[in-house]
């Protein structure tokens, strides 16, 4: 699994465990770089890694554009059986999951570890 680079966000896949990958976000997810996400995480899904850490500690922003990206991970997961879970949020991007309410459809953890135990 090879990071990936994508304008200014970085994309590194990371195998946690048997059934669980990583995705270490670093950057910016927006207009111009989601699209680098959303294929990470269609690739993950079509080799059959039904559950999904998206890591978010080093995301600098986020918009509305990378919000739908991880809303349809979420479905694509869930429709194969799996969970897409958000790791590590900054304060910024936490309140943004709150303010648009969208911290009712994610699983939102602190630490992967709390992840692997969800």
């Amino acid at each position: 699994m090879e990071p990936t680079t994508s304008m200014n966000l970085k994309v590194t896949p990371r195998r946690v465990n048997d059934s669980t990958v990583s995705l270490d976000l670093e950057g910016e997810v927006d207009v111009y770089t989601a699209p680098e996400l959303r294929q990470s995480i269609m690739a993950q899904t079509e080799a059959g890694n039904n559950r999904v850490l998206v890591n978010l500690e080093k995301v600098e922003y986020l918009d509305s554009t990378g919000l739908g990206i991880l809303i349809g991970g979420v479905k694509r997961l869930k429709e194969a059986g799996g969970a897409l879970l958000l790791v590590g949020p900054t304060p910024r991007i936490r309140r943004l999951f709150e303010i648009t309410q969208l911290n009712t459809i994610f699983r939102i953890c602190d630490t992967e570890t709390e992840a692997l135990e969800a």
